[in-house]
């Protein structure tokens, strides 16, 4: 179900607070890969955003550390060519994959691309959760759904967390809401709980840092 604003209980207030103090530490960028060969040893648990080009990844992920510019932006789709990871306070990898559903690169760097998120997606160690991005205007995508297939079929969760809540207006995003949570029954690896976020309006993003500790935390 939808969880874009925290909870009143304690527990709901511990685990923001745990949120907080994970996503108040240094996050420093580690390395860049382009091809499975350049991926680096896995250290720490890992959580991996991934969503279609311009979706709004290197926003969320600069808005949920509270830097501009850790992770690259740019309005131009098919900026991130490579897959970017960040040490979270020693703790937790942020992994920003490159965007999926792009067609304006050459047709080698897109299979390129694919494949390395392919790669990545099917045996890394360490992977937690994929945080697959959605665009509340837009709803998921075709080639969202072809990612979807791929973690269902590779046993890997993820979470579906719409972005640019603050583009859509009330009706339509609550339309898109009802789409995304109907999809999601249908699919063996998808987590139940749908977060709703804006980099620009910072909402949600305490729930988003409160689910990503938890992980950190998980053995």
């Amino acid at each position: 179900m939808p969880a874009g604003n925290p909870g009143d209980d304690d527990g709901d207030d511990a685990a923001i607070e745990r949120g907080r103090l994970l996503f108040a530490q240094a996050c420093d960028f580690v390395s860049g890969a382009r091809l499975e060969a350049h991926l680096p040893a896995p250290e720490l648990p890992e959580v991996a955003f991934a969503g279609r080009s311009n979706v709004g990844k290197s926003s969320l992920i600069n808005a949920l550390t509270g830097r501009k510019t850790l992770a690259r932006t740019s309005n131009t789709p098919g900026r991130t060519r490579e897959i970017n990871f960040f040490r979270l306070g020693g703790r937790l990898m942020l992994v920003d994959l490159p965007g999926h559903g792009y067609a304006r690169a050459a047709k080698t760097e897109i299979e390129r691309w694919n494949q390395l998120i392919e790669d990545y997606l099917h045996g890394r160690a360490g992977l937690r959760r994929v945080c697959l991005l959605l665009d509340a205007r837009r709803g998921i995508t075709e080639s969202d759904q072809a990612v979807m297939r791929l973690l269902d079929q590779a046993a890997v969760v993820y979470q579906a967390v719409v972005t640019k809540a603050d583009k859509a207006k009330p009706a339509e995003l609550a339309a898109a809401l009802a789409r995304i949570e109907d999809e999601l029954r249908r699919r063996p690896a998808a987590h139940p709980e749908i977060l709703v976020t804006s980099a620009v309006r910072r909402q949600g993003l305490e729930a988003v840092r409160a689910s990503l500790a938890a992980l950190a935390e998980a053995p």
